[in-house]
């Protein structure tokens, strides 16, 4: 074999070891959760409260992760927010239950994840897990995410 034979071999094998190794890395890492309005990181179990806040424009943080069974309190500072679960404007996201049904007087089905009328906070309780998108019903591209694990 060549010098530069001899060459392509060495690289090839120091790529591939390094790949070997990062991955093995990356998977053995535990995942960081980003909850309340600070940008505290913790590890290990999630939280079983998150607080979101609105200014009119924006959700911050736009994505949560809390723990089954945990409630995600959602705070307007602009005196517009409408919490509504994805996709807009049917918000049927959630429990499958369209607006029009989850919203109207005497509805007695699965909670929604949904506000049903604009007002200065907004309170919670998922219990199930998955990822769950949602907007603010007035303004729908202003959203986020709420990471529902189970504990």
């Amino acid at each position: 074999m060549t010098k530069t034979g001899w060459f392509w071999l060495l690289a090839a094998v120091v790529i591939v070891a390094g790949i070997f190794i990062w991955m093995t890395h990356s998977a053995s890492v535990a995942p960081t959760q980003q909850t309340g309005t600070d940008a505290t990181q913790t590890t290990g179990p999630a939280p079983m409260t998150a607080t979101v806040a609105y200014d009119g424009n924006s959700f911050t943080p736009a994505s949560v992760t809390i723990a089954q069974g945990g409630t995600v309190n959602f705070v307007d500072s602009s005196g517009t927010m409408w919490v509504a679960s994805d996709p807009h404007p049917v918000h049927d996201g959630y429990d499958g239950t369209t607006q029009q049904v989850h919203c109207a007087p005497g509805y007695t089905g699965p909670a929604p994840f949904d506000q049903c009328s604009a007002g200065g906070s907004f309170s919670f309780t998922f219990t199930k897990t998955g990822s769950w998108g949602y907007h603010d019903h007035r303004n729908e591209s202003a959203g986020g995410t709420v990471v529902v694990v189970a504990q």
